[in-house]
């Protein structure tokens, strides 16, 4: 397994790739990101993958979400982007709200896990 550092639109990311040789499955593992996003406390924070404009926020405070329910629609270079729910539990937190213009890494959404 190799490790690569990779810069995106200003944010460091740590990539671990591994060679995968026909016959073989690759086995799926958190990324040293998805590690950073979980708090000591269970929770888990969702941030803004792009710059845009808040579209349409589709939960709410106490909400239950699943793993891969839409939580907001970001609408970004005339595309509207789905932001979805990366774990299933409760939401905790709104940080923005719609009509809002926001950079890539805002914090958008925490959510406690089940």
């Amino acid at each position: 397994m190799k490790e690569y550092k990779i810069k995106v639109n200003g944010k460091e990311y740590l990539v671990e790739v591994e060679e995968v040789k026909e016959g073989t499955i690759a086995r799926e593992e958190k990324t040293s990101e998805e590690n950073k996003t979980q708090a000591s406390s269970g929770s888990v924070k969702v941030e803004a993958p792009m710059q845009g404009n808040v579209f349409s926020i589709e939960t709410s405070i106490g909400d239950k979400v699943q793993k891969g329910q839409i939580l907001l629609i970001l609408e970004a270079m005339k595309l509207e982007n789905e932001i979805v729910s990366p774990v299933d539990g409760t939401i905790t937190s709104v940080n923005v709200r719609e009509g809002q213009v926001i950079d890539s890494g805002t914090l958008l959404f925490e959510i406690a896990g089940k």
